[in-house]
């Protein structure tokens, strides 16, 4: 448990571009980290690697990868044999959800937080949710954020005997991919320890093709910054 002196925070970490930054701010803001990643079963696991670089670079005070097989729901091309979208224009801000999207994703993460928050005596749980540059996710919105810390304090036993005022922080919620990107540069962060492809090749390269790795590339080329990982198109 961390000490009144050195607050803690419980950092949704998948490993990514995102979730990595918001770690580095969290760090920053002088929390110590209790990094959380989640093994949904998701087809780019080479991301849950990525999460212990992460969080060993950051030097994260704790760090549990919790298993928890969404494969089994399926219905999103992350979790089934469902073609991952490639080549597609990619939009920001709200419009058509696509198929890359796990049903209720961040609300089992945020709620798997909010339990690994409140059993280590901490208030501020830390999420890379993003509703500038995001690629149409109805659980990256400000509404849902501010939908779920209601909830933590509600449905809580530390909640509801006042013991703790449960925070959801999600500090690039307003940001572009450019922004964040130079956010993580000032930081610090060694982006070349990320992976964001949704669909790598056999041999770890990111495709360069699908959303995620197209929002990746406009963020650096924005930022006027090279982006340190390798791609295979």
């Amino acid at each position: 448990m961390a000490s009144q002196a050195s607050p803690g925070a419980v950092v949704l970490l998948s490993g990514g571009m995102d979730s990595s930054t918001t770690a580095a701010i969290a760090r920053h803001e002088g929390f110590h980290i209790y990094a959380l990643t989640i093994d949904y079963g998701q087809r780019h696991r080479l991301e849950l690697e990525s999460a212990r670089k992460i969080a060993q670079f950051l030097e994260a005070a704790e760090h549990i990868i919790l298993r928890v097989d969404l494969t089994c729901f399926g219905h999103s091309a992350l979790t089934d044999e469902i073609a991952v979208p490639k080549d597609r224009p990619v939009t920001t801000g709200p419009g058509e959800i696509p198929v890359t999207y796990v049903p209720a994703r961040n609300t089992v993460f945020l709620a798997l937080a909010l339990a690994y928050a409140e059993s280590r005596g901490l208030a501020d749980i830390f999420i890379g949710a993003n509703a500038v540059d995001y690629s149409g996710y109805p659980d990256c919105r400000p509404e849902f954020i501010e939908a779920f810390e209601r909830l933590a304090n509600l449905g809580t036993k530390a909640g509801v005997e006042g013991r703790a005022r449960f925070r959801i922080h999600a500090p690039l919620l307003r940001m572009t991919k450019a922004q964040i990107i130079r956010r993580g540069m000032e930081l610090g962060l060694d982006y070349g320890l990320t992976h964001t492809c949704y669909d790598p090749t056999p041999d770890g390269l990111a495709c360069g093709r699908c959303d995620a790795c197209q929002l990746r590339k406009k963020g650096f080329a924005e930022a006027g910054l090279q982006d340190p990982i390798v791609y295979a198109s």
